[in-house]
């Protein structure tokens, strides 16, 4: 069998495209697998104005319509990957975290030296997809 068989892409307008060779998520079975997400307004394609706190709220908002594109949300993420350009966001970035990811899913958070079209913020998730059950959310 194909491994193309194996997974469906996900692609979304509601979130920016992908800037590179690769997709927005990848559903393989009942998981959904997406890049990480910076903080591009998917209408205007540019960083959102503002600070951490903004740039993580739309973050969140890119990840939720990629979730929510293959039939799931963010009360089915099992684990993130978060990444901060300075670690001395960390306290800002759990307030606006923690409204989010009321699940508190398995979380690694890292500090690199530089993101994408110098984003402050970066975050891929890992997420559950059983449709059938999220009747129930």
């Amino acid at each position: 069998m194909k491994l193309e068989k194996l997974f469906k892409k996900i692609e979304t307008k509601n979130a920016p495209a992908a800037i590179g060779p690769y997709s927005q998520a990848i559903e393989v079975g009942h998981f959904i697998f997406t890049s990480g997400q910076i903080p591009i307004d998917p209408h205007t394609g540019n960083l959102v104005s503002g600070g951490i706190e903004e740039q993580i709220t739309q973050v969140i908002k890119n990840l939720s319509a990629v979730l929510e594109k293959a039939g799931s949300n963010l009360n089915r993420v099992i684990k993130t990957t978060c990444f901060l350009q300075s670690i001395g966001d960390f306290a800002k970035f759990n307030a606006v975290y923690e409204k989010y990811f009321t699940g508190k899913p398995a979380r690694s958070c890292v500090e690199v030296s530089a993101l994408p079209k110098g984003a402050l913020v970066e975050i891929e998730v890992i997420a559950f997809n059983d449709k059938e059950s999220l009747e129930n959310d």
